[in-house]
């Protein structure tokens, strides 16, 4: 295939695709806010449109119950392997607004970087991929491998309709190895694969008491705050060391050789870079592992919010009737989601304080998932990053959770290279989130090397392809 070509074309169009992508990036698509589910739809038929333009075929928009899925392909690589592109369109909200330099959703370059919720996570990354398969399509009006993309609207609440999806359609799905990129590079210049993700799982709260709202005067004193108890709730929650106090919560937590945890002293971040990162003046965790080791082979617990009573301007003397907590679990190997979740019943059953009334919601369980780094799908992601960055890459594990990757090994058989082009300060899921413009460009270029290089690295492909399938024969 034209390399050479695809490369050059890429780096003369570099304006054309900042532009493009600032288009895809004013949409809205917050897939956590019901009341942006027009605007998601509308990035999804945006993007679909834009598949289409870049000479992709057999492009859908694929409804669910949920959100749609973003569907087009190029098969005509005839005895050559097929990579899976997963990306996801959805973003989270842009509040606080009033903590942002720039409007959220009006795309802004300052300098190098490009200013936008959704510019790093993950829509700069997954046009990186987007527009790699474009400057093949062209310079050379083939691709080196088959190409089927697959871009979710749910990925920030837990991939909902998609991980079923994916098992209804493992036919139809088929493929050598997925590629994803939504994760981070530890520096300009120095590109990363992560081999392992954790696991997760979302759970809410609500502590009420009978009745409605009190005058504080009247009662205070003598009626248990509902706010009040889910404090007590959440101190009850981690012991004076970090850990988590749920009973049963570490029984399965694997535990890693000191050669593993060698390697990833020699690899990662160390305590004050992740500090830094963190614009944090001291750690918090888990005594005995590094700040690297608590955010990836341990596992955690985190309060996302609670809210109850009143916090507007002024005062307001009550006690509220109820108050809500959201947190989240990050899970390592091999913690169960659903068995975890037992157990948080079960624990806040026991520490709810007498007055009160605890509603338990558990929901969006993520497997924890590993990669094997000796795999040649990996081994083609660390050429074509040495090419794209002119350094080799490190292999890091990451604190986050990628639902898809799981589904990915499970239900198809195949391997998922994470190779990752966010910075530690682009403030992912965070205000003022950005794109460094250089690693857009440059991730592009690795994503074009990538291509080439799976097409020798895989080799032989695990399957023969069937006939295309129809709109009307997804299993939804």
């Amino acid at each position: 295939m034209n390399l050479k070509g695809a490369l050059n074309y890429a780096r003369t169009h570099r304006s054309k695709f900042v532009s493009e992508l600032k288009e895809f990036l004013r949409f809205p698509s917050v897939s956590s806010q019901p009341q942006r589910r027009v605007d998601v739809k509308k990035c999804a038929h945006w993007l679909a449109r834009h598949l289409q333009s870049i000479g992709l075929e057999r492009v859908q928009v694929i409804p669910t119950r949920g959100n749609p899925i973003v569907y087009a392909t190029w098969m005509r690589a005839a005895n050559r392997p097929t990579v899976i592109i997963y990306g996801h369109y959805d973003v989270l909200p842009g509040e606080p607004i009033a903590e942002w330099r720039t409007p959220p959703f009006a795309p802004t370059v300052k300098g190098l970087d490009l200013y936008a919720r959704g510019a790093a996570d993950d829509k700069g990354q997954l046009f990186c991929h987007v527009k790699a398969v474009e400057s093949y399509l062209q310079a050379a009006h083939a691709l080196p491998v088959n190409v089927k993309c697959i871009f979710e609207g749910e990925e920030e609440i837990g991939s909902t309709h998609l991980l079923p999806f994916i098992k209804r359609n493992k036919r139809a799905l088929r493929a050598d190895a997925a590629v994803i990129s939504d994760t981070k590079m530890p520096a300009p210049g120095q590109p990363a694969i992560s081999y392992a993700q954790r696991g997760g799982l979302r759970a809410e709260l609500e502590v009420r008491r009978p009745g409605h709202e009190l005058h504080s005067g009247t009662f205070g004193g003598a009626i248990l705050n509902p706010v009040q108890a889910a404090c007590e709730i959440i101190a009850n929650l981690h012991d004076e060391n970090g850990r988590v106090k749920i009973p049963g919560f570490y029984n399965d937590v694997r535990d890693w050789s000191e050669k593993e945890r060698a390697y990833m002293a020699r690899s990662g971040p160390s305590d004050d870079k992740i500090l830094r990162d963190a614009e944090a003046r001291r750690g918090w965790g888990e005594r005995g592992y590094t700040l690297y080791e608590r955010t990836t082979i341990r596992p955690a617990l985190t309060l996302n919010g609670i809210a109850g009573g009143h916090y507007g301007p002024g005062v307001k003397g009550v006690i509220p009737a109820c108050a809500v907590v959201k947190l989240s679990f990050r899970l390592v190997p091999d913690q169960d989601p659903e068995r975890i979740g037992k157990l948080f019943r079960e624990h806040i059953a026991r520490i709810t304080p007498p007055g009160v009334d605890v509603q338990v919601k558990v929901f969006s369980p993520i497997e924890p998932a590993l990669v094997d780094r000796k795999h040649p799908a990996v081994r083609a992601a660390a050429f074509a990053c040495k090419k794209g960055f002119g350094a080799f890459p490190v292999f890091l594990r990451s604190g986050g959770s990628i639902p898809v990757v799981n589904a990915f090994k499970e239900s198809l058989g195949i391997p998922t290279v994470l190779m990752g082009f966010g910075l530690p300060d682009d403030r992912i899921h965070a205000p003022n989130e950005k794109f460094h413009l250089p690693n857009f460009h440059r991730g592009i270029e690795t994503s074009i090397w990538y291509l080439s290089a799976a097409a020798s690295a895989l080799r032989r492909p695990n399957f023969l392809e069937s006939p295309a399938r129809k709109d009307k024969e997804w299993v939804l």
